[in-house]
């Protein structure tokens, strides 16, 4: 596979310099300015003298300078660490003292200037992007060193950077163009999520390595329905990536199917779990794509398994497998002593191979609690519940850390969202806990979004699904509430904002 690949993404600027690379708000950028921007950086970089293999913060929104800059660190020898431009000033303000970066590089203005360190702001940026330079790849990121750091959101509100090493990612990008996927040799591909979002570079890096192009959408325009529906229209996509939640989304519109977009042929979702009512409708709308379910945590490089979403799997799974595992990675189920279950009973995933990151960046402590080694293989504790078939097909179950205790009764929070998404009258839904003084739970909350129906009033609605849920689920598992929304608040990542939703049913 790719012996390289920085020189694989700059080698395009000789063999189709002015192909687009990068189309976002109406600009269009070739691989030939990528190259000459990112070496013009690079360069500008290596003249600070900065500490190698110490990261750098590149912080913005979604414009080309991003990646611009994503580049030239890496070509100067240095991991990126991206904060998003919608982060809260305070988010930056952990990170940089718990990555303690050599650099920040600011495509947009900072709202808080970062003590004792070098800045690139953006004017200087744009000065630079215009010098003509000869730069040579003598210490680029390589091998095991880190080629990025994405800061998850954390439990306790502490952010983790997740270290993703170039070995990590160029086994990921070696497997998404392969025949596991079979993807266009032209990839013309969506780019949703934010940078700070692990997700995002399933689309980035596949693409830039195939010389394909990237149809990016802002956080501007999928805020605004009628805008984005508008957008995809005009986009050129073959292939498609994002959070299910933001399908959900795409598929309120009736002219998002593919009649309207007859080039657009492969999903692949990762980030949160796809369900199988989100599947069955993108399948209607879509009968000759291939939809593939993927999973996960940002501390395994974006995804580890695969499957192909088919109708037989629609017609034999009620809540959809999420697949198998990928090469150069191993899984296993072990159960609360940490013994291996081979019985295809539930139990907490572990990982172990190429793709597992080296670790949180200055975090000794939640190092030891979750990476570990199997032999001479990195491994690591997902808090994933799974089962594995005999054939190495695995289902997930939902979080350890999401089950909960409700009149004495272990509940899975994830378990009850899935039943009360496959009820008939349910679009989408969330189920959180509501808690009392004493900080126990003391009723489950279900978060609606309805179906279009006949029923008078929402008690009549409400009556009706519980009524079905009593046919799938335990009584103490049916939530005693249900509030009706038009829409779930969904996070800067595109997920359904789970903590935003326990917040408010919490602080009422």
């Amino acid at each position: 596979m790719t012996e390289n690949l920085i020189q694989a993404i700059d080698s395009y600027a000789e063999t189709q310099g002015d192909k687009v690379a990068y189309a976002y708000d109406g600009e269009k950028h070739t691989y030939k300015e990528l190259k000459q921007f990112s070496d013009a950086l690079a360069e500008r970089i290596d003249s600070l003298e900065l500490p190698l293999n110490q990261p750098i913060i590149v912080f913005g929104g979604k414009s080309f300078s991003m990646i611009v800059a994503f580049l030239a660190a890496v070509k100067s020898g240095h991991a990126y660490i991206p904060v998003d431009i919608n982060s809260p000033k305070e988010r930056l303000t952990m990170i940089n003292q718990i990555a303690k970066p050599v650099a920040v590089i600011a495509t947009e203005a900072l709202p808080e200037k970062l003590p004792d360190i070098p800045e690139i702001d953006q004017d200087e940026l744009d000065h630079i992007c215009l010098e003509k330079v000869d730069y040579h790849l003598t210490h680029p990121i390589h091998d095991d060193q880190t080629y990025y750091i994405i800061f998850t959101s954390g439990t306790t509100g502490v952010p983790k950077g997740v270290e993703i090493s170039y070995n990590n990612l160029i086994s990921f990008v070696n497997w998404v163009v392969s025949d596991a996927f079979n993807l266009p040799k032209d990839l013309q591909m969506l780019q949703q999520p934010a940078y700070s979002f692990d997700l995002s570079v399933m689309s980035l890096y596949p693409t830039l390595y195939q010389g394909g192009t990237l149809h990016v959408l802002s956080k501007k325009t999928t805020d605004n329905f009628v805008v984005l529906f508008t957008a995809l229209r005009t986009m050129t996509i073959n292939t498609w990536v994002s959070t299910p939640s933001f399908m959900d989304i795409c598929l309120l519109e009736s002219t998002f199917d593919q009649e309207h977009h007859p080039d657009l042929r492969d999903f692949l979702f990762c980030g949160e779990e796809l369900t199988h009512k989100t599947a069955a409708a993108l399948k209607k709308r879509f009968p000759d794509a291939h939809i593939y379910n993927t999973y996960g945590p940002t501390e395994s490089t974006v995804a580890i398994t695969e499957i192909e979403i088919t109708n037989d799997i629609l017609n034999n799974y009620d809540r959809l497998p999420i697949g198998y595992v990928k090469p150069e990675m191993n899984a296993k189920v072990v159960n609360e002593n940490g013994d291996d279950i081979t019985d295809g009973k539930r139990g907490e995933l572990i990982i172990y191979g190429t793709n597992v990151s080296k670790g949180y960046i200055n975090n000794p402590e939640k190092n030891a609690k979750s990476f570990f080694k199997i032999g001479e293989q990195q491994a690591y504790r997902t808090g994933d519940i799974v089962t594995m078939d005999d054939d190495g097909m695995l289902r997930y179950f939902g979080r350890k850390d999401f089950q909960i205790k409700l009149n004495g009764f272990r509940i899975e929070l994830e378990d009850v969202s899935a039943l009360v998404n496959k009820e008939e009258h349910v679009k989408q839904a969330v189920v959180v806990p509501k808690y009392n003084a004493q900080h126990t739970v003391s009723m489950l909350i279900a978060y609606v979004v309805p179906e279009e129906n006949d029923f008078k009033n929402n008690l009549e609605l409400t009556a009706a699904i519980k009524k079905n849920l009593g046919q799938d689920m335990m009584a103490y598992m049916i939530p005693q509430k249900i509030v009706y929304q038009k829409s779930l608040p969904l996070s800067s990542n595109g997920k359904v904002d789970i903590k935003a939703v326990i917040s408010e049913v919490n602080n009422q």
